[in-house]
């Protein structure tokens, strides 16, 4: 049985239009992934109890960069010398200095310093100084972050892992910053029960 020219044409321009609309669609997600938000799964229980492991979280990419950072933000970012990324909370804001003593954490800024506001934490979990440091000095361009875990991850107050050696970075550079958390998806309903 042979196919007329007139049908192949319309199959051809049926095929031309399923393509055409597929790299239509790719393009835009694409776009959306790469430039506004990003789908990342939670590893680790360093942000427990506000993020369990496997909590599908959307990162908004763009309005960090329009935006103004504030304390309390969480954060997904790839820290100096590292490759992988991690999920933390801004704790300090540049122009502050972090001290960290007896349990406390404190935020300080022109000889005025406060206790830390950290109703996210339960009542029971409090903060230690870690890693030999125990005062954190002013940065202009950069944050420092804490996790919500506080006896379980690294974090700024212990460099990431790296002891706060000479070269060591405790603070977070904002071109190393991938976004801020946008929505948790998909939480992991075993936690809840």
């Amino acid at each position: 049985m042979l196919i007329s020219r007139t049908k192949l044409k319309e199959i051809a321009l049926d095929i031309f239009d399923i393509i055409a609309f597929l790299v239509f669609v790719w393009g835009i997600v694409l776009c959306i992934r790469f430039f506004i938000a990003n789908p990342y799964t939670v590893v680790g229980a360093s942000m427990s109890p506000t993020f369990e492991e496997n909590d599908f979280i959307i990162v908004d990419k763009i309005s960090p960069r329009i935006s103004q950072w504030k304390r309390g933000d969480i954060i997904v970012f790839v820290p100096p010398w590292k490759t992988i990324p991690y999920i933390k909370r801004i704790i300090w804001l540049p122009g502050e200095t972090v001290s960290i003593q007896e349990w406390v954490v404190s935020i300080c800024s022109d000889d005025d310093c406060q206790v830390l506001d950290e109703r996210y934490l339960p009542e029971w979990l409090q903060t230690r100084a870690r890693c030999g440091m125990t005062e954190f000095p002013v940065n202009t361009w950069w944050l420092f972050v804490m996790w919500d875990n506080r006896w379980f991850s690294t974090d700024s107050a212990c460099c990431f892992g790296l002891w706060c050696y000479d070269g060591a970075n405790y603070i977070v550079p904002y071109d190393h910053i991938i976004g801020k958390v946008y929505v948790r998806l998909f939480p992991w309903f075993s936690t809840y029960y």
